[in-house]
């Protein structure tokens, strides 16, 4: 095909301001992925849209296996969908208060919601 350009599980961006860490969750416009390497504030960074990735999650929040999860890009870690974080996928495990990571699938899409 002479207009494929990558598969998309994986997308090319520049990096959002601040940068980026390797392995962490990222907001480049309406996209989400987990950043494969660091980079500097519009150099190129390769983003994983898709897949399962244990991720920091908000101490307080109660997550159970299917829950709909949000990034909270303030905090930098995933909590329950509302105002202002981003929609990111599911959780593939429970996780309570004080739980201070969890397991999520990434949908590959998401709108920060208002």
């Amino acid at each position: 095909m002479k207009n494929h350009i990558q598969k998309g599980d994986v997308i090319t961006v520049p990096a959002p301001a601040g940068g980026t860490v390797s392995g962490e969750g990222v907001i480049v416009g309406n996209i989400f992925g987990i950043a494969a390497y660091a980079a500097a504030v519009g150099e190129p960074v390769e983003l994983a849209t898709t897949g399962v990735y244990q991720l920091p999650k908000a101490t307080a929040a109660v997550l159970t296996v299917g829950a709909r999860v949000a990034w909270d890009n303030t905090a930098k870690n995933i909590n329950v969908p509302g105002t202002g974080r981003f929609p990111v996928g599911i959780a593939t495990e429970a996780a309570g208060n004080g739980i201070t990571s969890v397991a999520v699938r990434l949908d590959g899409v998401g709108t920060v919601a208002a």
